[in-house]
């Protein structure tokens, strides 16, 4: 019986629905007075398109048309706006990154407190034998040796030094060489490590020099070198500049010169 009652209500409100496809206030009073329930009027608001009025004056007008809060409730909720999906603003963020550093690279903290890109300078490396002027020195194979034209380096620093060091994705800071270069009057060379093993007094590790960083960002790393490793020419060494194994070839290398 119950069923049958629906049926004949849906058959009485369908020729409104068809005559008026977009409801409206105006067409909520009539189904209330034709004594449909408010379960389906609600049904009805949230199933078809509606341009209600809900000003306070509106809301109102419902109220002493005898229409129901629930009913009164549905429309508002449907005349609302529909809601915007909204993605955290960290999902669509990069890490900040200091001023001055905007690419994979070496920077030094300038006196003005910005920091500044260290120019690479071309490495040629050979292995089995440290530039001729060394060749005697206790080298084995496994060494190698760099050699960077010029005397000096042209950044100039004073200490302390703050380096930071923009690292490649999936590269870690432990693959970058800080080395000591061994400078001539017209360049300047270093004696580093591919792997093998070295002669323990006069070895590959010999201008190597140990360094302690910190993380200050997504793979950006600060270093500060105070005057306990003494002033000269220094170079950061990245990982991969050093490609073959048994012949010449170059590189880059970030130098400093650290004049006191």
């Amino acid at each position: 019986m119950r069923k049958l009652l629906m049926f004949a209500l849906l058959l009485l409100i369908y020729p409104l629905l068809q005559a008026q496809q977009t409801l409206n206030n105006e067409s909520i009073i009539k189904l209330v007075k034709a004594g449909l329930t408010e379960d389906l009027i609600v049904t009805t608001i949230s199933s078809s398109q509606g341009t209600y009025d809900t000003s306070a004056d509106g809301l109102i007008a419902l109220k002493n048309a005898g229409v129901s809060d629930k009913v009164v409730a549905a429309i508002v909720a449907r005349s609302a706006p529909p809601a915007v999906a909204t993605v955290p603003v960290a999902a669509f963020t990069t890490p900040m990154l200091p001023a001055g550093i905007d690419e994979i690279g070496v920077y030094f903290l300038d006196k003005s407190g910005v920091w500044t890109a260290v120019t690479p300078e071309i490495v040629n490396f050979k292995t089995g034998g440290f530039l001729k002027s060394m060749a005697t020195d206790g080298l084995v194979k496994g060494d190698l040796n760099g050699h960077v034209l010029g005397g000096h380096a042209k950044t100039s620093v004073t200490f302390p030094v703050k380096i930071a060091i923009y690292v490649p994705e999936g590269t870690s800071i432990a693959e970058y060489q800080l080395l000591r270069y061994r400078p001539h009057s017209d360049s300047r060379e270093f004696r580093s490590v591919t792997g093998g093993v070295f002669h323990s007094s006069g070895g590959a590790s010999r201008d190597s020099v140990d360094f302690k960083s910190d993380k200050i960002a997504p793979r950006l790393y600060e270093i500060t070198l105070n005057s306990a490793i003494g002033k000269g020419e220094y170079g950061l060494l990245p990982p991969g500049s050093y490609t073959s194994t048994n012949m010449a070839s170059g590189g880059k290398i970030y130098s400093i010169s650290i004049l006191e």
